[in-house]
């Protein structure tokens, strides 16, 4: 982040948001109900906390390869749609995920 790269900054704060949401624990599967927590029928904040999934490497490549899929499909999109500029930044993101992926 430090050579101010912003295409690869974006990128990269990109993936570790998709990474982070992977490992949410689904609403469905939080016990909403209240009973289980230091105070019983609690509400609000914290109340439904639950430890986040931890995902495998393969997992995490998994997210960044699927980020640079997208990237790749909508820059060709963008080409086709005469907007080389837009596409021209997608490409240079999904080179950057890429750069992380070896």
């Amino acid at each position: 982040m430090r050579s101010k790269d912003t295409a690869a900054i974006s990128a990269i704060r990109s993936a570790m948001a998709a990474i982070s949401n992977a490992e949410a624990v689904p609403a469905a599967e939080l016990d909403t109900r209240g009973g289980s927590g230091p105070i019983a029928g609690a509400v609000g904040v914290g109340a439904a906390e639950a430890e986040r999934r931890h995902l495998t490497e393969d997992e995490q490549v998994g997210i960044v390869t699927e980020e640079v899929r997208e990237r790749d499909a909508a820059a060709d999109e963008l080409t086709l749609a005469g907007q080389p500029e837009a596409a021209e930044r997608l490409r240079a993101e999904s080179a950057a995920l890429r750069g992380l992926l070896g």
